[in-house]
């Protein structure tokens, strides 16, 4: 991994406001009894005879788990068509080879100690230096990656959007069930890995490229990394596309929720540019403050409050998707973006099935029906889910 920081910079100011890159993390199954299984490299292996497949899959950390990437788009809607043509192409693969995809941010019973690290130099350094703490990580998420021209301008990008991520979290909370269990929390993904990697969560607020550089150059002079991606923020400026990548929400069950939620996020980083090119007033929060709502997304997702940290006050978390759609509207309006999400979000739907007395097993199962037909047909029914 290129640690040039002169060459990450010049990544920067080449890059074009408002590209797009989704990347999707699934769960590799057995198709009857849904359990984890180690099929990455046969999927891998597989996949060489279809040039377009090879290259948008990616391993990630454990050989039971995938990633679909889209490549970079143009726009939203570029990234969304590709996305979905990788997608259909990932899940004949599958099926193919006898292998079923789930998609939420943890399997709901699935033993850790039970996976295998897939053998890269990446991951084998990342379970070196982390040991447990990347043996217990078996989740799985969204990413989204969003062109911002100018480093200084990526790094502000990332600053404004810090208070931003608790509520995306608590919207895209889907990760009630872990270890055959109600874990209590609406994201256990977010407690087994973002709060336990190192470098992981919300960043400080850095002010400007060279201040990050700083921080960068620190880390690597004093041997903390060796690759730009054992920094983990849930926010970072990546240094090899030239873009804000957003790391915090779980995966989302059905393909609809996804490319919502991909949506909602582009909006946030392109609000965020937008007011920072008009010079709109802003404050810099110190992370402790954030680190509330934060905890807050985590335990009670959309079912509990969140502060606003501006006032000091309470605010239902419910309220979290529309506050996001009123502040980003200018910028949807401009770049025709689309947020249709449900009232309920994952955790919540999979609460509610187990209420009406539903096994762990049962729910997943539901859960990985609709995966199937949402991701694998590429349709979004946004009628199903309009607010």
């Amino acid at each position: 991994m290129d640690l040039n920081l002169d060459t990450a910079r010049a990544a920067f100011d080449a890059s074009t406001d408002f590209t797009v890159g989704i990347e999707e993390e699934f769960a590799l199954l057995a198709p009857a009894e849904l359990g984890l299984v180690a099929r990455f490299e046969d999927l891998r292996d597989a996949a060489a005879e279809d040039p377009v497949l090879a290259a948008s899959i990616s391993g990630e950390l454990i050989s039971s788990e995938i990633e679909i990437r889209s490549g970079r788009g143009e726009d939203f809607a570029a990234a969304v068509a590709a996305q979905r043509d990788h997608r259909r192409r990932l899940f004949a693969l599958a099926a193919e080879r006898g292998v079923a995809l789930g998609s939420t941010g943890t399997h709901p019973w699935a033993d850790y100690r039970e996976q295998q690290i897939i053998q890269t130099d990446h991951y084998r350094r990342v379970e070196h230096g982390l040991k447990y703490v990347a043996w217990r990580n078996n989740t799985f998420a969204l990413h989204v990656h969003v062109g911002v021209r100018g480093a200084d301008r990526a790094v502000l990008v990332c600053d404004r959007l810090r208070p931003v991520l608790p509520l995306l979290l608590a919207i895209s909370a889907n990760s009630p069930f872990l270890d055959g269990r109600d874990s209590g929390l609406h994201t256990a993904r977010t407690q087994i890995f973002t709060k336990s990697f190192p470098r992981c969560g919300v960043p400080d607020a850095f002010g400007s490229w060279q201040a990050y550089a700083d921080y960068i150059g620190f880390l690597v002079r004093t041997r903390s990394i060796v690759e730009y991606t054992q920094v983990w923020w849930s926010i970072r400026p990546h240094f090899a596309f030239g873009t804000v990548e957003v790391r915090i929400c779980d995966a989302q069950t059905t393909g609809w929720e996804s490319e919502a939620l991909a949506a909602l996020i582009v909006a946030c980083v392109a609000q965020a540019a937008r007011d920072i090119d008009d010079g709109v007033p802003f404050e810099d929060l110190p992370r402790r403050l954030i680190e509330e709502n934060v905890w807050r997304a985590i335990r009670y997702g959309l079912d509990g409050e969140l502060i606003d940290l501006e006032r000091g006050e309470l605010f239902a978390a419910g309220e979290a998707l529309e506050r996001l759609l009123t502040w980003s509207a200018p910028v949807r309006s401009e770049l025709g973006l689309e947020v249709a999400l449900p009232a309920h979000n994952g955790a919540q739907r999979q609460r509610r099935m187990a209420e009406e007395g539903m096994s762990p097993a049962e729910v997943y199962a539901a859960l990985v029906a609709e995966t199937r037909e949402t991701y694998a047909e590429g349709t979004v029914e946004v009628s199903r889910w309009a607010r």
